[in-house]
This record gives C-alpha cells, structure tokens and sequence, in this order.
C-alpha cells in the first residue's frame, strides 16, 4: 500500500496529537482522532501512541492510516 505524505505548518510551538489528526484531515472529525489515538492505531516518529493530548513538534512525524503527516 502506498503511503500518502502530508506536511502540516503549525505556527505554535505544538498541537496535540489528535487535533493534528483532525486538523490535518487524517481524521474526520475530533472523535475518530481520540478514538484511534486510544486504540494505538497512531505512530508517533515510529512509535504506537496512546496519549491523544501528547504535544507534537515541529520536526515530529505522525503516521496513520497510511498517511504520513510531517510536522513543520
């Protein structure tokens, strides 16, 4: 399966991780991020991520459901 890359521009120092989900369009709405953050379906720089508030950095890469979200 190929995997779709996405870079996301924040201008804060961080976005929580299902926001990003939400607001980078990986995720429909607010309530499937939380869902799939809670279900260990979201890699956060390569690694299973449970915690839906964890703060995400520029330089961070998320991945889910064959979408690879670069930070910037």
């Amino acid at each position: 399966m190929e995997k779709n890359s996405i870079d996301i521009k924040i201008t804060t120092e961080f976005i929580k991780l299902d926001s990003l989900l939400k607001f980078s369009g990986a995720a429909e709405t607010g309530g499937i991020a939380k869902e799939a953050v809670q279900n260990g379906e979201v890699l956060y720089n390569g690694e299973v991520c449970t915690m839906r508030g964890k703060k995400v950095r520029p330089g961070d890469t998320v991945e889910y459901e064959g979408c690879i979200i670069n930070v910037r």
